[in-house]
């Protein structure tokens, strides 16, 4: 016992013990990365009058921040073989706090905008490096719970942003929503220089991948994944607020994506040293976990969306009070999440991940069934179902992921998954919010059809609005122009409230169809856990790992 911890201490890997610090300093920057996502989003509207840009130039922080991010996080390997991962981890935490003061001190869009990249730019290895830190940290039989850890991060950051960001603009001021993130990253940073050790083969393997890049710099590759996931992320945001393909922008930018990514896959799969390692997908169990948790972060972060802006918009509720509602599935996932990871090793992926498809979707059907007249209370019972069917996807999607990954590889698929999981988020808010406005505007046309100013029902209600506005004042006339107003935005509410209906039951469909792919999900830990159980040999632990 005592040789295996000296010879783990001469190798310059983390004790047992020391897990929990290495999970702790290590999430305090993915965790500030995740809620940087959302907490802008409520703050906009006094960000755009302190420095007087309009509502779609304001679009453009979002832009800037997700471009930058997605473009890192498939080269935080690439990075991390020539300066290893911790250097690449505290360097891009510093950078992001850089941004975030930059954020807070800006005073025009442009100076904003570009703070925000700056932001992107640090954010986009946090969360790569995260997940492949804590997997290289926890022994196989806790990998279950490493990567709860993980999803508390990546999940619950953008759940709580919204209701953070509200608190902070109601009691202080927007520049606090980045000037916040200082004491937290420089704690981060001092946290992982202090009890985050670079395990001896990692370092070894990356030294020896960096010097066949050095000889093999695959320059190409970059630009062209540079050029066509900066292109593709730009559709994605701008897409549905520029009316798609009938704007020349979002045309070209399409056409600089699908060329530059076929460029870039066809680049990479014939180099001899690839800066992004795409034959990661081969591996079908890598591939089909990595796919679903697109899928789910795509109608995760659809929700996170809808939701708000169903309550703001149709229920009245304040931006604060919205944000509020959607607590308890935070709650729900941190007391969840946790218990997800233990059973991991226990209860099969394939299970857990058809029980989390399952609640989500019946927590999508259900609130397929919300009306104008739902309440908070209302609210609550769907959002708790939802936030454990998240916890039971998001733990065993990462886990078995990675779970036939090689050790020396894993920033490599970590990289990869959460790209994809981006995009993911991305395109469900593009896709769902494009289906939004079409089925708003199809629906209100619908009703209006039937509007007809000689229908009883109709002629009834315009009188008895006409009569409530001549109660308050207004002259026969002014009160018939005002009662038709109101009923027109009773007809748009009520169109508004069919199409979110229509939503709602798409994204639980989507997540019923996911349930064939879980028979791909074949997990070695899980395997190597269960023989543990039976007393049977397994596979010899991987380099590093101390067995107690």
């Amino acid at each position: 016992m005592s040789m295996m911890r000296s010879t783990a201490g001469a190798l310059g890997i983390e004790r047992p013990d020391d897990k929990w610090l290495v999970a702790a300093s290590i999430s305090l920057g993915a965790m500030m990365a995740t809620i940087d996502i959302s907490i802008v989003n409520v703050a906009l509207p006094q960000i755009r009058g302190s420095i007087g840009a309009t509502i779609d130039q304001m679009t453009a922080l979002g832009t800037s921040f997700a471009i930058a991010q997605v473009i890192v996080m498939p080269l935080t390997a690439f990075l991390g073989r020539f300066f290893g991962q911790k250097r690449v981890y505290i360097f891009c935490l510093g950078l992001f706090l850089v941004g975030s003061m930059a954020c807070g001190m800006a005073r025009t869009l442009t100076q904003l905008v570009m703070a925000r990249a700056l932001q992107g730019l640090g954010a986009g290895a946090l969360q790569p490096s995260q997940m492949a830190i804590l997997r290289q940290t926890f022994p196989p039989k806790e990998q279950g719970m490493a990567m709860a850890i993980f999803g508390m991060v990546v999940v619950i950051g953008p759940a709580i942003g919204p209701t953070l960001g509200g608190w902070i603009v109601d009691n202080w001021s927007w520049p606090w929503i980045f000037f916040i993130n200082l004491p937290v990253g420089i704690m981060g940073i001092l946290a992982t220089n202090r009890f985050v050790h670079e395990p001896a083969d990692i370092r070894a393997a990356n030294r020896a991948q960096a010097d066949l890049m050095r000889g093999n710099l695959d320059w190409q590759g970059i630009v062209y994944m540079s050029v066509g996931l900066a292109s593709l992320q730009y559709v994605l945001q701008e897409g549905n607020r520029n009316d798609w393909f009938a704007s020349r922008a979002i045309t070209v930018a399409a056409f600089l994506a699908a060329t530059g990514l076929v460029a870039f896959v066809v680049q990479e799969l014939r180099a001899k040293a690839p800066a992004v390692n795409l034959r990661m997908f081969r591996d079908g169990t890598f591939a089909s976990a990595t796919l679903i948790g697109g899928i789910m972060f795509a109608n995760l972060m659809a929700n996170m969306f809808l939701l708000p802006v169903y309550m703001q918009e149709l229920l009245g509720f304040t931006a604060l009070k919205s944000g509020m509602a959607l607590v308890p599935r935070a709650l729900i996932m941190m007391v969840v999440t946790p218990i997800v990871g233990r059973l991991y090793n226990r209860v099969s992926p394939r299970l857990l991940v058809a029980i989390g498809l399952t609640c989500v979707a019946m927590g999508s059907v259900d609130m397929g069934h919300f009306t104008l007249q739902t309440s908070s209370a209302g609210i609550v019972f769907t959002l708790l179902l939802q936030g454990i069917g998240f916890s039971c996807l998001f733990v065993p999607l990462t886990t078995v992921a990675l779970s036939h990954v090689p050790r020396t590889q894993l920033t490599d698929a970590s990289g990869l998954n959460s790209l994809v999981r981006q995009f993911g988020g991305s395109a469900g808010l593009a896709i769902y919010g494009t289906l939004l406005d079409q089925s708003t505007t199809r629906s209100t046309a619908a009703l209006a059809a039937h509007m007809d100013p000689y229908r009883p029902v109709v002629v009834e209600r315009l009188a008895m609005l006409t009569k409530g506005m001549m109660a308050h004042g207004m002259d026969a006339f002014s009160a018939r122009t005002a009662a038709l107003k109101v009923l027109a935005g009773l007809v748009a509410r009520q169109g508004m409230m069919i199409a979110f209906e229509k939503i709602f039951m798409l994204t639980g469909f989507m997540m019923l169809a996911l349930l064939p792919l879980t028979f791909f999900l074949r997990s070695r830990d899980h395997e190597d856990a269960a023989r543990e159980r039976k007393g049977t040999p397994g596979e010899a632990p991987a380099p590093g790992v101390i067995i107690e």
